[in-house]
């Protein structure tokens, strides 16, 4: 029987933290055969079993079915990414011409080195606060936790 999406997810996942069909398994309460059978696409998974291995993993049921290509409810989007791109060009506008954002209140400029270290900062500072964003106000029906 050929792999199905579903199989190919839990061997990827499983693989990624370096985990052994056994132990996978024990973390799921099941033997290593049975691990065997899910991953070559002889045995399928039971729905407790399906929402086990969303939890061990940390992803959501819909991601190791294939029904999405994110992981989770609140991971970015294409759109949250160009919106943080667009919030990232206007601060860093702001900080060119010295507006509410900029460096210091003295008139020099700062080096490449830390300007460089201060977008990469304020990117990394947007990026999580939508993903909070999203956790906090997904409503519930949405989630899939």
């Amino acid at each position: 029987m050929a792999k199905n999406e579903l199989a190919n997810r839990i061997i990827n996942l499983r693989e990624s933290k370096d985990w052994t069909q056994t132990e996978l398994g024990k973390k799921i309460g099941l033997e290593k055969s049975t691990m065997n059978k899910i991953e070559n696409g002889s045995r399928k998974v039971t729905t407790d079993e399906l929402r086990q291995l969303a939890k061990v993993f940390g992803v959501s049921t819909d991601y190791l079915l294939g029904n999405t290509s994110k992981r989770n409810y609140y991971d970015l989007t294409e759109k949250d990414e160009n919106s943080i791109q667009k919030q990232l060009e206007e601060m860093i506008g702001d900080l060119s011409q010295g507006g509410p954002l900029s460096f210091s209140k003295d008139e020099s400029e700062i080096d490449q080195e830390t300007r460089e270290l201060l977008i990469a900062s304020l990117e990394n500072s947007l990026r999580i606060a939508k993903i909070e964003a999203k956790k906090k106000f997904t409503p519930k029906k949405y989630r899939d936790e």
